[in-house]
C-alpha cells in the first residue's frame, strides 16, 4: 500500500524559506519519481519539480528555478523541497506525489494527471 505525507509547510513571510518533506512508503523497488505540486484557491494544481529517486536527477518548472531545491535524504523515501526567496504567490496547498514504473526523466515534468498516488498537502502561506 503505497502512502505519501507532505509536511513542514508554515506561514512565512516574502522573502523568507521553508523546507517541507515528503515521505513516501509501500514501494518495492526505486523505480519511481516524486514530484512537488502546489495548489493555491480556485487555481489548477501546479507542477513545481520532480527527482528521480534511483538516482537523484531533478527538473524544475520555470517559476521556481534558482529558488526552489529538491533532493534526497539520507532515507531514499524522503524528499525535501527547500524554498528559498518566498513570493507572495508562492502561496497554496503544497502535495507531493509519486510516479511509478519510471527510470528517467525528461526534460519537462509529466503533469499531475500522470501520477499515480497523492499525498493530503500541507499549507504554504506567504505573507508580507
Amino acid at each position: 500500500d503505497v502512502q505519501l505525507q507532505a509536511s513542514g509547510g508554515g506561514l512565512v513571510q516574502a522573502g523568507g524559506s521553508l523546507r517541507p518533506s515528503c515521505t513516501a512508503s509501500g514501494f518495492t523497488d526505486d523505480a519511481y519519481a516524486i514530484g512537488w505540486f502546489r495548489q493555491a484557491p480556485g487555481k489548477e494544481r501546479e507542477r513545481i519539480s520532480w527527482i528521480l529517486i534511483r538516482d537523484g536527477s531533478t527538473v524544475y518548472t520555470d517559476s521556481v528555478k534558482g529558488r526552489f531545491t529538491i533532493s534526497r535524504g539520507d532515507a531514499k523515501n524522503t524528499v525535501y523541497l527547500q524554498m528559498n526567496n518566498l513570493k507572495l504567490e508562492d502561496t497554496g496547498v503544497y502535495y507531493c506525489a509519486a510516479l511509478w514504473f519510471i527510470t528517467s526523466l525528461g526534460p519537462t515534468m509529466a503533469p499531475a494527471d500522470r501520477f499515480d498516488a497523492w499525498g493530503r498537502g500541507t499549507q504554504v502561506t506567504v505573507s508580507s
